[in-house]
């Protein structure tokens, strides 16, 4: 990108270019701003101060708006006194049409077809803006005018397009941003905190909103959040069936958030932002951390059965179900090793959900021997951990 852009430089009379390349993510634009108003101009001034203010970020690229000029137009204002003539603005529109487009005058009939016949001014004399000057308006008396006498003609430029959203007239600002740089989310944290209550301040009937990648991402969230919390009510009933307790789910639960402290310190050392992959990643341990908790407490309870006292059960269960939780987990991180190594752009967006799922069982599964039969302990010592009696390990009945 930065080669190209070197090279073609500054293209004379383009309003916009834009040099994209291939790429992988969240859905949408990644910087993208909509500001909302009813006066075009204001929308004009308050987009141009956001791109200077984006502008300003390393690595920012493509910002521009979707406001385009028209084509050139003229525009006719009669002065003051052509109502005296004779000439209103009614009148002056029907000649100037007549001249220009032609106007109906006779018609005549060949080989029983009707022909119009149309009058409007030689080619010549309609080419350019120095023709419409020049043009002769008739008046009510039969007097014929230069319409610079009777009108004032300005050049100005429109709008080539007006977006509305629910009825209101809007401009998106759009961008990208070079990752290896920066990365949308910041910058757009510094706009919304730093840049826009002074916009506002300075435009006060005009509205901002994040759109984009923003407005996806907080979709996307809002959906997983829902998600989330459906799947830990699931895991939490499921725990309390089989354990026939409310509280004992809680201490085989506790492994998803000691694996939300590996997911953050893993994007730390590797240098990589949160990102919704990586909240994806996150939820999909919920289910996979407990496995290694349910044997724990599973086995600290038949040792309990087996009549051990619960400190001595919490001891053996984490020694002897070391090697088979090591050896699960491991598994799964040697299979996820080879995503987490891989530099393809398609790989990119896989990436972090990897490094969640890695790094997060990883720091779960050495805490979890250490944790879990704690938490365990501290309920039996409260007298709410629900053992298994040594009769019900005797008819093999664990619940």
């Amino acid at each position: 990108y930065t080669l190209l852009q070197e090279e073609l430089g500054q293209v004379p009379d383009v309003e916009a270019l834009e040099l994209r390349q291939p790429g992988f993510g969240p859905a949408g634009i990644p910087i993208e701003l909509r500001i909302v108003g009813k006066d075009p101009e204001e929308l004009d001034r308050a987009s141009r101060e956001l791109l200077v203010w984006l502008r300003g970020y390393r690595g920012t690229r493509n910002l521009l708006d979707d406001l385009r000029t028209g084509k050139p137009e003229l525009h006719l204002k009669l002065r003051p006194g052509a109502l005296s003539t004779g000439i209103d603005a009614r009148r002056l529109a029907i000649e100037l049409r007549s001249a220009l487009r032609g106007a109906e005058v006779s018609e005549f009939q060949s080989h029983g077809e009707t022909y119009e016949v149309r009058v409007r001014l030689a080619r010549g004399d309609r080419d350019g803006i120095e023709d419409l000057r020049d043009f002769r308006v008739t008046l009510p008396t039969g007097e014929q005018v230069a319409l610079d006498a009777v009108a004032e003609v300005t050049t100005s430029r429109g709008w080539a397009m007006v977006t509305r959203v629910d009825a209101r007239r809007t401009v998106t600002v759009q961008g990208e941003v070079d990752t290896r740089v920066t990365n949308a989310a910041a910058i757009l944290e510094q706009t919304r905190a730093r840049f826009l209550p002074e916009l506002l301040e300075r435009h006060p009937r005009l509205e901002v909103s994040l759109e984009g990648q923003a407005e996806a991402t907080r979709n996307t969230a809002s959906s997983l959040r829902w998600a989330f919390l459906v799947g830990l009510i699931g895991i939490y009933l499921l725990l309390a069936f089989q354990f026939r307790s409310y509280l004992e789910p809680l201490v085989v639960m506790a492994a998803i958030p000691l694996a939300l402290i590996g997911v953050v310190a893993g994007h730390l050392l590797l240098g990589y932002d949160l990102c919704m992959p990586s909240m994806v990643g996150f939820v999909s341990l919920a289910g996979i951390v407990v496995n290694d908790s349910i044997l724990l407490v599973e086995f600290l309870k038949m040792n309990v059965a087996a009549g051990q006292s619960v400190t001595e059960a919490a001891r053996t269960a984490s020694r002897a179900r070391f090697r088979a939780v090591m050896l699960t987990s491991a598994t799964t991180i040697a299979g996820l090793l080879p995503l987490m190594a891989e530099r393809s752009l398609q790989a990119q967006v896989m990436i972090p959900l990897a490094i969640s799922v890695v790094f997060g069982l990883l720091v779960s599964t050495a805490l979890v021997l250490l944790v879990v039969p704690s938490l365990y302990c501290v309920l039996e010592d409260l007298g709410l951990a629900v053992a298994s009696t040594p009769g019900e390990a005797a008819e093999g009945q664990v619940p």
